[in-house]
């Protein structure tokens, strides 16, 4: 969906690495690293993205750091796009149609991280789940979404990750 509206493969890489996740930050060298891209390619586009109010630059250290600026007026917008070209938010609505009571769900390594690497670890929390449900749904979802899904269900997690969905809490009155 996103290749047809954005040409650029590296500039697609770099907004869903920074964009999935506002706290991802990044430089020109691990960058160039992880996307295994030249560091002129990765360069051209950093530079695209922050002229035009995308990301902002920060110097620490001896080095130009990069990351989503949140304050920009279609950050949440390009952030809800991401979510639809990775398929996070069919994730989501599948998830919450048939698990039963789920207070959070959490997408851990590398998606959470900005990777695209193919496979998208999601962590179900709740009480009471239908884990029956869990085999057919990730394989309703791979289908949908093109990439591979594991799902850890739980109780209770404290670990890191990119929290997608969290139950409103309800308040006695």
């Amino acid at each position: 969906m996103l290749e047809s509206l954005i040409t650029s493969k590296t500039r697609i890489r770099l907004l869903v690495k920074f964009f999935i996740n506002e706290a991802n930050m990044g430089h020109l060298r691990g960058l160039a690293e992880e996307m295994k891209e030249s560091s002129n390619a990765i360069r051209k586009e950093l530079n695209h993205l922050s002229e035009a109010g995308y990301l902002e630059k920060e110097a620490i250290q001896n080095r130009i750091s990069y990351k989503a600026n949140t304050k920009h007026p279609l950050f949440a917008t390009l952030q809800k796009i991401v979510y639809q070209h990775l398929g996070l938010d069919a994730v989501v609505v599948m998830i919450l149609e048939r698990m039963g009571e789920v207070k959070k769900i959490i997408i851990i390594g590398d998606y959470a991280n900005g990777y695209d690497s193919g496979t998208i670890e999601v962590v179900v929390v709740g009480d009471a789940l239908n884990t029956e449900y869990i085999d057919q749904l990730a394989v309703k979802i791979e289908g949908e979404i093109n990439r591979k899904v594991q799902f850890l269900i739980t109780q209770k997690y404290n670990g890191k990750g990119l929290t997608i969905y969290e139950a409103l809490k309800k308040v006695k009155v």
